[in-house]
């Protein structure tokens, strides 16, 4: 069974993949894969610097990220071509990688399953949720973004409501990491109860 994780920024989705690890839960994140797949000197990123220029690039060669942001968040066309590159690749590797997972379960880990086609991939779904003040506040710590950044990347993602509708199981982070950890420990016992074969 594939376990899609998703949640806005700064709701926990991390927090709850590192306590995942911890129970031995093969975990794919699709962040880490989008960032492989524009390693320095990979073709895609090669095709990035042509279309947008050599500014894309840090003097190590690899990609710079804000400066790509800048680029795409306020410009749908360019976003729409880079999300038409990056995406066959990240799909391509992402499937490989859950087809060679074991145990029970897996677990897709994305900020944007259900805005993307990667919820195709997974047969049920788990949202981290958080309050909007709580989002911001963390993310703001976390990658040290102004409120104005982190306001842009939450309005590019699913409204929360619209999220937790969607949700086959909701994991609340309004409180300490203790309690998130109680509920992801219960999730893993009802996903290790849904995948036991009956005897």
């Amino acid at each position: 069974m594939i376990v899609g994780l998703t949640g806005g920024i700064g709701s926990g989705k991390s927090a709850v993949s590192c306590y995942l690890k911890k129970l031995g839960v093969v975990l794919v994140d699709a962040d880490q894969v989008a960032r492989e797949v524009v390693i320095a000197g990979s073709p895609a990123l090669a095709k990035i610097a042509a279309h947008f220029g050599q500014q894309v690039l840090m003097s190590d060669g690899n990609l710079d990220r804000s400066v790509l942001r800048q680029n795409i968040f306020s410009n749908k066309a360019q976003k729409n071509w880079l999300e038409a590159l990056l995406h066959p690749l990240i799909a391509a590797s992402i499937d490989t990688q859950l087809a060679a997972a074991t145990g029970p379960y897996a677990v897709l880990e994305s900020p944007l399953l259900l805005e993307t086609q990667q919820h195709t991939k997974v047969d049920f779904i788990v949202v981290v949720d958080a309050s909007e003040a709580q989002q911001l506040q963390r993310a703001s710590v976390r990658d040290n973004n102004s409120g104005q950044q982190i306001r842009a990347i939450m309005a590019s993602q699913m409204q929360r409501q619209q999220r937790l509708d969607r949700a086959h199981w909701v994991l609340d982070n309004h409180q300490d990491l203790t309690h998130l950890q109680q509920q992801v420990a219960q999730l893993h016992q009802h996903l290790c109860q849904l995948t036991e074969t009956p005897t």
